[in-house]
């Protein structure tokens, strides 16, 4: 009887323990919900939104799609990514693994033409959209 309740003491403790420790995490505080139904968007989401509603954000992605393989850099990026997996092993790679050697390469390397002809086509719906 005398060990019965030793070992529950014991429990008891390492409960109160856990419970300090889960309070000793430093994490932010968990948002409220109320805050969330009342917090406005920002002009980017509006933005997106926009974009979504008319389908602009599909025609634009088809845009830099085809303007990407016409410039040659979607073969580019597979080239890397083929030296990539050589270089390392095919067995000793991942696709997360390239993503985040690739990502940058990719983004930098992205013609200036084509930035520039999706940033006119942005602003031009900028404009005739009511935002």
């Amino acid at each position: 009887m005398a060990m019965l309740l030793n070992f529950k003491k014991i429990i008891i403790r390492k409960d109160i323990q856990n419970k300090n420790m889960r309070h000793s995490v430093n994490r932010p505080p968990t948002p409220d919900t109320r805050d969330d139904q009342e917090k406005e968007p920002t002009l980017n989401e509006i933005i997106n939104i926009k974009l979504i509603e008319t389908g602009e954000k599909e025609r634009l992605m088809e845009l830099l799609r085809e303007r990407l393989v016409e410039s040659g850099w979607k073969d580019e990026m597979k080239a890397l990514c083929r030296e990539y997996i050589k270089k390392k092993g095919r067995n000793n790679v991942t696709i997360d693994d390239l993503v985040h050697v690739i990502t940058p390469k990719g983004r930098a390397s992205i013609p200036d033409p084509i930035k520039a002809e999706l940033l006119q086509r942005i602003r031009t719906f900028l404009v005739s959209a009511t935002i």
